[in-house]
């Protein structure tokens, strides 16, 4: 069988799509699910497919943030086997993105089939864009400009690690987007915004390699041949590369700028979608 270009250019336009959305307050699986609908790429292979680039995604935070994880882990063990005599700083960070991972975690194991069944689709997307962007003006516009906000990563507390946790089970919900949701709770817990998104970069590590892990269990890779084995490569190169390209410019523009701009994208999407679907102008 030749290979389907068709196909390879849908795995392309996903990645770039992955890359995107990823780590901006918008949602990666809620314009995945929603481009996928409108491509026609969908089924069994398409949702690991989707599974795959998301970890090409999670590449680029290690990329980015290498010395960073490095220097984590290398204290982490310090810590315990020095019985506390050097790396606490490093400690007390990987304990806080554990603490942090944990919320999810649970809820995770308990509704994950609950969740694909009755959330993975585009109307629960639409929904979600449009709460997860008032939320994000309402909170933005209460927390935001906090003068004590913490502007060091290393000086996150663990409450205020599994605060953040717990809104991250938001992201549970497609569309909400798993950075608006850690960023809102960064910014009810006291971080500035900049020191929120990055955290929730960290976050994101253990949250997307747990879900994924979950999905590709459950994949028949029976279904697997060269097309779909070359797709893979490619969305995971391209997702990758974009999303590496978009972390950077991220948290640039967050030093200066409100994330209002993505709220009201949102929810301008999320209604434009709803009037194509109510209409029957956009079928999936």
């Amino acid at each position: 069988m030749g290979l389907d270009i068709l196909f390879i250019i849908k795995a392309i336009i996903m990645g770039i799509v992955e890359g995107l959305t990823e780590f901006i307050p918008v949602s990666s699986t809620g314009h995945l699910i929603l481009m996928g609908s409108i491509i026609n790429f969908t089924g069994d292979f398409p949702n690991m497919f989707e599974v795959v680039i998301q970890l090409g995604a999670i590449l680029a935070v290690v990329v980015l943030y290498w010395q960073k994880i490095r220097d984590s882990v290398v204290d982490f063990f310090n810590y315990i086997f020095t019985r506390g005599k050097k790396g606490e700083v490093g400690f007390r960070f990987g304990i806080n993105v554990i603490v942090g991972s944990i919320p999810m975690m649970i809820l995770g194991l308990i509704f994950y089939k609950k969740i694909k069944s009755v959330l993975f689709g585009p109307e629960p997307v639409v929904i979600a864009f449009l709460v997860g962007g008032i939320l994000l003006i309402i909170i933005e516009n209460k927390f935001r400009k906090n003068k004590h906000a913490v502007r060091d990563i290393d000086k996150i507390t663990p409450i205020e690690s599994f605060k953040i946790g717990c809104f991250q089970c938001l992201a549970m919900w497609p569309g909400m987007s798993r950075s608006a949701s850690t960023i809102m709770g960064g910014w009810v817990s006291g971080l500035s915004t900049t020191v929120a998104a990055e955290y929730s970069f960290f976050l994101a590590i253990p949250a997307m390699l747990g879900s994924s892990g979950m999905d590709l269990i459950k994949f028949n890779y029976s279904e697997m041949n060269m097309t779909n084995a070359i797709a893979l490569i490619v969305g995971f190169i391209v997702s990758f590369i974009v999303a590496l390209i978009v972390m950077r410019r991220f948290i640039d523009y967050l030093k200066n700028k409100p994330m209002r701009v993505f709220a009201v994208y949102r929810i301008g999407a999320g209604i434009i979608f709803g009037i194509l679907m109510f209409f029957g102008f956009l079928k999936f």
